[in-house]
C-alpha cells in the first residue's frame, strides 16, 4: 500500500510518503493560504503519489480529539479523497522533529519541520500496522 501521512497545520501542511513499511519520506509541505487551496494543494499530491490511504495526525486521547477528527473528515471531504483515512497520535511529534534538526538546519518556517512531523506521525503509523500484525 501507498501512504501519505499528514500533519494539518493552519499555516502549513506536512506531507511523508511510504510504498515500503521501513522508508518514509518527507515531501514539500503545503503552504495554506486558505482551506480551498489547500484541499486543492494536498489532491494534486495525492493524485501524483497514487496513494492508497492517508494517515492524519491528531492529538488522541485529550479533550480536543472529536473535534480534530470533525475538522479533518471536513478538509479530507474537501480533498475528495476516496481511499482510506487512518488517524495516529501526533503527540509531540512536532518537538521531536525539531529536536531532530536542531543544529543541522537553521529553523526555516517552511514548512520542514511540518514534513518531518508527518514523517514521524506515518513511521508510527506503520510501526503500529506492524505490531498488529505480529500480534495476529
Amino acid at each position: 500500500m501507498k501512504y501519505i501521512a499528514i500533519d494539518l497545520g493552519l499555516k502549513r501542511i506536512g506531507l511523508a510518503y511510504s510504498a515500503h513499511k521501513d522508508l518514509v519520506n518527507p515531501l514539500r509541505a503545503v503552504e495554506r493560504k486558505n482551506r480551498d487551496q489547500a484541499a486543492r494543494d494536498v489532491k494534486k499530491v495525492l493524485d501524483e503519489w497514487e496513494v492508497d490511504a492517508v494517515v492524519v495526525g491528531i492529538p488522541m486521547g485529550g479533550g480536543s480529539e472529536d473535534e480534530m477528527r470533525r475538522r479533518v473528515a471536513h478538509f479530507m471531504n474537501l480533498v475528495g479523497f476516496k481511499g482510506e483515512i487512518f488517524y495516529q497520535d501526533e503527540s509531540n511529534s512536532s518537538v521531536e522533529a525539531e529536536s531532530m534538526m536542531r543544529g543541522e538546519i537553521k529553523y526555516i518556517r517552511d514548512g520542514r519541520i511540518d514534513s518531518i512531523s508527518a514523517m514521524i506521525i506515518l513511521q508510527r503509523f506503520l510501526k503500529r500496522l506492524l505490531v498488529n500484525a505480529v500480534n495476529i
